[in-house]
């Protein structure tokens, strides 16, 4: 079983929204379920900080063994930081996804934007555990 933890926001798409101290930023990256399905990442494409995003806006790429596949923008905003951990070992999104594997920082315009995510319960439903 996946680990989902409440204080997050999810998409359909398998990104996830973490708060962070700045009520104007947020973390993206994808979920637990996400990188299991994935199998081990090899290889993750990050935007260039100071891109513009509006909401499901393909914002870079993940490969793994199986599988390349889209990075889903889960709010509209401006790219703030990347991951350059990334860069050196893809892994984490494996080993820590909602912790050392977070893709991109996000300065959202409103906290109204996090109201279309999905709730923990609504991501848990959506992928059947």
């Amino acid at each position: 079983m996946s680990d989902i933890p409440s204080s997050l926001h999810y998409t359909e798409d398998h990104e996830y929204v973490r708060l962070t101290d700045d009520p104007e930023i947020v973390a993206v990256g994808i979920t637990d379920y996400a990188q299991g399905e994935l199998g081990d990442v090899v290889y993750v494409e990050l935007p260039e900080v100071g891109l513009s995003l509006t909401r499901m806006d393909e914002f870079g790429t993940i490969e793994a063994v199986k599988a390349v596949s889209p990075l889903y923008a889960p709010v509209p905003g401006e790219v703030v930081e990347i991951n350059e951990a990334l860069e050196g070992d893809p892994s984490l999104v494996n080993k820590d996804p909602y912790g050392e594997g977070w893709m991109i920082k996000v300065r959202i315009r409103t906290q109204a934007d996090l109201k279309e995510l999905l709730t923990a319960a609504d991501y848990q439903q959506h992928i059947g555990e």
